[in-house]
Parts: C-alpha cells; structure tokens; sequence
C-alpha cells in the first residue's frame, strides 16, 4: 500500500535523499557528548561573561531567521530554548560553503535535531546567544511540527486540542514547553511523598499486578488468561491485600507507588490506569493515620511551592495543619439537614427520592449513604477535609468502630470537590472478614457490579493473625491535579487511555448491531466505554450489570441525558443478534 504524505513531508524525505547524496548520515550512530544545557547558559553567562566559550549543546531547531550569509535560529532542549547565530564564512571557512548555503539554508527543517558547537556571546539586542563555529545534523525530523506563532508576547494557533495533545503527547511535550513543567511537578511530589516515608523507616515494596483473585476495592477488573499456567487472571484494582500479608509476615511498615487498574468509565477524573500508594503500618489506627496524611501533604505543598496555600482553579485551597473533620452522617446533615444515621434501607431510599438523589433497586443501605454523600456534600467540600466514621455497609475492610455500633473506623481526604485518599484500621478479625466478604457476595447477587469477591489466600493469612493496623490509599494522579492546578486527570497522566482512532468500518459496523438493536446513540457510547466493543460481548451480559454501569458513567459524566430503564436495557440485549 502506497504511503499517503503530505507536500511538507514530501519536500522533507526529498531533503533526507540530497542530505544521503551529500555523503551527510541524517541518523548517525556516534555519540554526541553535551557539555551544557540551555538552562545553564542564560542562567549564568549575564552573571560572568568568561564563561561558555567553548561549548557543545544538543537540540530541535524550533524557528529561523536566514539573512544571506549570516543567521539566527532557535534551539530547544530538554531545559529550554536559546538563540544560535550561524555565519557563512565561519561554518564553512574554504571555498565549499555546502554546509551553509545548501544544507543549513534548504536541507534542515524545524524540527530537526543537530548539535553545534561555539561560544556564547550578547547580541546587539542584549540576547544571549552562541556563535555556532560547527554543528552536525543529528536526526533528520519527516513529519511537520504544528506551526505556533508568536508576536509581541502573544501566541496564535497554538497546539491546544485536548484530544491531539493526548493522543500526541511527544508533540505536546515539543510545542508547550509549560507542559513539562507539570510533569517535573509530579515527578517532585512522588518524590517527597517517598522521602518523607522512607525517613519513617517504611519498606518500599512490590506486589503483584497479575493476580488470580481481585480485591481490596470495590471495582471491575480487567481480564486476561495466562497460557501456561491455564488459568484466568486479573490486573490488580488495588495492592491492599497483598501488603497486608507482608504485614501478617512481620514488617512494622510498608508501601508501593502502584499503578492499579479498574475497568470503568472514564472521565477527567477517572482514568482506567492509574496510579496509587498503598502504605500499612501496623500497631497504628486510622486516627494516628489522619494525623500522618496531614503532616505529609503539607510537607509536599511546602516542597513544591514554598508555601501551604496554593491556587486550584479560581481557588486558594491551604493544606495547613490540622484539618478540619466531619463523620459522614455529620457531613449529610450539614449540607442537607436531614439526620439519616438511625434510618434503615427503606427510609434512606425513601429520602434519596426527596432529596432527588438517582438510585437503583440493586443498591443496598451502604450505596445509598454513599450515594447521598456524593451527590449532596463532596463536591462542597474544597478545603482539605476529612470524611470519618462510615457505615459498615460501605466498607468491608475497615475494623467496626470502638464506640459507635453500625460505623467503621475509617476516613477519607476530600479536596476540592473530590476524594484523594481512603483509610482504616484495617480489620483484622478472620471471623467478622470472612462474614463482610460473604455480605459482599449477596450484594454481587443482586447486581451491584462493584462488589468485593472472597479471597481465600488472604483469609488464611490473617488467620493466622494480622497485629492491629493502620492503612491508607492516595491517589497520585488526582492528587497531582490538586498541586499542579490541573483541570483533567488527561493533563497530568503522559499517555491518557484514548478511544481507538477510526481507521475503517469495524466501529460503524458495531454500532450499526447496536442501533439495530434499539439502542439510542447516547448509550452506544457509553456501552463502549463500559467494556461492550462488540455484540457478542453485550449479549452475554447481565442486564442489572450493564444497567448499573452505565448509570455510573452517565453520573460520573454529569451527561444531560435521561437514565434508562432496567426493563431498557434487558430489552436492548434481548434484541441483539
């Protein structure tokens, strides 16, 4: 098949066969050694002009001024960009000026790699620049770089489709230097997360992201086989169970920056690969541990800016200790002023109703609370806060509350409108575990596809006993979005899951199964993003399943469409052929 160019990369893979022709390797083999960067030179250079004069820089040529025998160019590397000046005579001192007037002048593009060698000196217009005394072509680029202009400090047709930046993330990464900024900012947070829990004396460990039983979350997992050993495996939704056995084995303290895996919908704050630490200490409680995240967030704010306060959106959100603390039944009579802590399933489904929260006939009291709490209060809550004491219905890991019967000892840190952490005192009682996990079960029966499974292995391991224990989950990603100012999980993560682009009929096809089969467009999207590419798939679905699933997309969605029916959606897979 005849690859299909355009007139730019025509004209450069012509240049790439005058450059071979030449004897000029557009891609050689040897090394390159870099003696400076970008950053280094305007930097330093105004402070003390001996410096830089023999230097050697590497870079992408991202702009040119040709003026006959003399020009200015504009190199970028990994710290930034700095002005070259290349002069005829110089680059070419004998009688062959080749080098200038024909491979710098008509052969190089931006976007190429060269390196160069010279010295560094202040132009007439007080720019720092180096007089280039030879440089080497390094990579001949063959495609284009979207062309962003620039005049008097403002930019035109910059690259800001969301959608071409994450799917092109190294063009993103090229043309918005401000990007890479966010990305040193994640990079720096990590690390003071690390720093600050290794100076606890906190074993960083790994554990399995293939696992044969899925759990410590409520989630939907991905789905593989293994060939060999001939069985079905899972990617991990959480690491909790893993290091809770290494807990059980004796350490005192261990954590892992994970990257988890739940087979959901996907919106800016869910993406389906993400990345969590887990962190258990044992001998600790979750009020202990409120007191650890306080002090850790705030040590990572102080390292990457300096100060507690920093700016999220149109708000200053300040990390500063202590917190302030709600339990959830506080948190639900604050924002709606209804006490719901003594209702039983039927009340609260009845107070869903009034306080026009959408529910679903599969979801028990604990879904209902959660539900309640997420529509009413989290997105109210900006300032860091944390959410304690919930219902034992909603969490089957947590240890039931010393003093309040019907709670667990639990809490999450919700900022900004969204959840960055979750935490207990982890249950360690085999018998009560094994009794949440069976309630867990009956909740699976019902359709809530969400529901924990029954781990055997982990039940054996802490029979044979699990000290008392402290555990947390951060989010890394969203708490990323919280210190970089970040609208979208996308902007944070480099390589975003992406719909397929369409390269032929297969996805019109699909659809045209689906809408044969009554299902409004809205929904092919979702029932999609749900898992369902293709007929076969739905047709073998759980209709409460499916019905559940995309009710959750369109709420996480916050999309203007009206909720199917059950009855809807058993229909629609009935209908496939």
């Amino acid at each position: 098949m005849a690859l299909k160019i355009s007139e730019q990369e025509h004209f450069r893979r012509e240049a790439l066969r005058e450059l071979k022709e030449l004897g000029i390797n557009p891609y050689p083999a040897d090394k390159y050694d870099v003696n400076v960067t970008a950053k280094d030179i305007l930097k330093h250079f105004s402070e003390d002009k001996t410096l830089f004069q023999d230097v050697q820089i590497a870079g992408r040529l991202m702009g040119r001024r040709i003026m006959g025998s003399a020009s200015f160019t504009e190199l970028q590397d990994s710290t930034g960009r700095i002005q070259l000046y290349f002069n005829r005579d110089e680059i070419c001192p004998g009688e062959d000026k080749t080098m200038y007037n024909t491979v710098f002048k008509r052969l190089l593009d931006i976007g190429d790699i060269i390196g160069v060698k010279g010295f560094v000196f202040i132009t007439k217009m007080g720019e720092i620049t180096i007089h280039v005394k030879e440089y080497t072509i390094l990579c001949k680029s063959l495609r284009p770089l979207p062309v962003v202009k620039e005049k008097d400090g403002e930019v035109y047709d910059a690259f800001r489709d969301p959608e071409q930046r994450y799917r092109q993330r190294y063009l993103d990464l090229i043309v918005n230097p401000e990007v890479r900024q966010v990305f040193h900012q994640r990079a720096r947070m990590i690390q003071s997360m690390r720093d600050f829990l290794l100076s606890k004396d906190y074993l960083e460990v790994e554990t399995p992201v293939l696992q044969p039983i899925y759990g410590g979350a409520a989630a939907r997992p991905f789905k593989t086989y293994h060939n060999t050993l001939d069985t079905t495996l899972y990617l991990r939704i959480a690491n909790e169970l893993y290091l809770k056995r290494l807990i059980v084995g004796g350490y005192d303290g261990v954590f892992e920056f994970a990257k988890d895996f739940r087979n959901e919908g996907m919106s800016r704050f869910h993406n389906p690969e993400f990345t969590q630490m887990e962190l258990y200490v044992a001998y600790k409680d979750y009020e202990w541990m409120m007191e650890l995240v306080e002090e850790m967030i705030e040590k990572i704010t102080l390292d990457l800016h300096g100060t507690t306060q920093i700016p999220v959106g149109d708000k200053v959100i300040d990390f500063k200790r202590p917190w302030k603390r709600y339990s959830m039944y506080e948190a639900i009579e604050h924002f709606t002023g209804v006490d719901i802590s003594e209702m039983t399933e039927d009340q609260l489904r009845n107070t869903t109703k009034e306080l026009g929260v959408e529910t679903d006939k599969t979801m028990g009291r604990g879904k209902l609370i959660d539900e309640i709490f997420g529509e009413k209060c989290e997105a109210q809550l900006i300032q860091p806060t944390f959410i304690t004491d919930y219902p034992v219905e909603m969490s089957p890991l947590a240890k039931k509350h010393r003093t309040k019967p019907g709670l667990v000892e639990r809490f999450e840190a919700i900022c900004n409108g969204k959840e960055i952490c979750n935490a207990f005192s982890e249950l360690n009682d085999p018998i009560d575990q094994r009794a949440r996990f069976e309630e867990q079960i009956e909740l699976g029966r019902r359709g809530d596809p969400e529901a924990m499974i029954l781990d055997e292995d982990f039940l054996k391991a802490i029979e044979h006993g699990m000290p008392p224990t402290a555990g947390l989950g951060i989010g890394i990603d969203r708490l990323a979005m919280i210190m970089t100012n970040s609208n979208s999980i996308q902007d944070v993560l480099f390589f975003p899951q992406m719909r397929p682009e369409k390269t032929s009929g297969t996805e019109g096809n699909i659809n045209d199964e689906f809408t044969a089969a009554g299902i409004p467009e809205p929904w092919i999207t979702l029932l999609h993003q749900a898992g369902y590419s293709t007929a076969s798939t739905l047709k073998e679905a759980n209709p409460n399943k499916v019905f559940n699933q995309l009710c959750g997309l369109r709420k996480k969605q916050k999309l203007d469409i009206p909720a199917p029916k059950p009855e809807d959606v058993k229909s629609w897979i009935e209908n496939i052929g």
